[in-house]
């Protein structure tokens, strides 16, 4: 019975922000855009080098996704915050958990996935093979939850900071390093005719670890907050 609560209130809080998203859907592509742009550019600054663009191509990609990603990041609690629904979270019992774990999948799938289905157009117009591209989508839709997950943590830490910008990347940018690292080498693995299983499985032990101790830590964060 408390399971059956529990799964209704992260499906409604997953809808509630799904909805929010939706009609602001201008802001939740301004990620999308921001990353296809940069991306973009890339050929046109090394011109005709196709050999040296395949070589960068993967950790380009990567690193786009996550400066995208974490833009949109930073924001993920100050309308809650501002609004006063982020302390009627804070104050229902023992489910915190599961409004922010909603919450930062709603974010993810409207602000974040996108990213990862646009890669593969991102690979081919960055001269990648196609095989090469297929392990890049696979990294980056594990990979943006990840840098959605961490994100979220970071939001929680300077919620009621302003400008907050540097100091969500201080904090939070040394803990994507691991995450870049296994994404990339899935596809570097791929090219050279490696097993890239390897990099894929470390890179899901993330992600689940990340699915648990984020939202926990943010509930954590949030509640200590409340009683200073």
């Amino acid at each position: 019975m408390r399971t059956n609560f529990q799964s209704n209130l992260f499906f409604s809080y997953l809808k509630r922000d799904l909805l929010i998203a939706f009609r602001r859907r201008s802001a939740s592509l301004n990620p999308l855009i921001f990353f296809v742009m940069i991306v973009a550019l890339m050929p046109l600054s090394l011109g005709s080098y196709e050999s040296r663009l395949q070589q960068i191509a993967p950790g380009v990609i990567w690193i786009m996704a996550l400066l995208s990603v974490l833009l949109s990041s930073e924001s993920l609690f100050d309308e809650d915050y501002r609004d006063g629904s982020l302390e009627q979270m804070i104050i229902t019992p023992n489910l915190l958990f599961m409004l922010v774990l909603g919450k930062i999948t709603a974010h993810w799938l409207t602000k974040s996935l996108p990213i990862a289905i646009a890669s593969p157009l991102m690979g081919l117009l960055l001269s990648m093979s196609p095989e090469s591209i297929f392990s890049l989508m696979i990294g980056l839709i594990i990979g943006t939850a990840c840098f959605t997950l961490l994100g979220g943590l970071g939001a929680a830490l300077t919620v009621a900071t302003k400008d907050k910008s540097f100091l969500l990347a201080l904090i939070i940018m040394p803990l994507y390093v691991p995450i870049i690292i296994f994404g990339s080498s899935m596809i570097y693995y791929r090219i050279d005719g490696m097993d890239w299983s390897y990099p894929l499985a470390a890179l899901l032990s993330i992600f689940c670890m990340l699915t648990i101790l984020s939202p926990l830590s943010i509930s954590g964060i949030f509640r200590s907050s409340m009683v200073e």
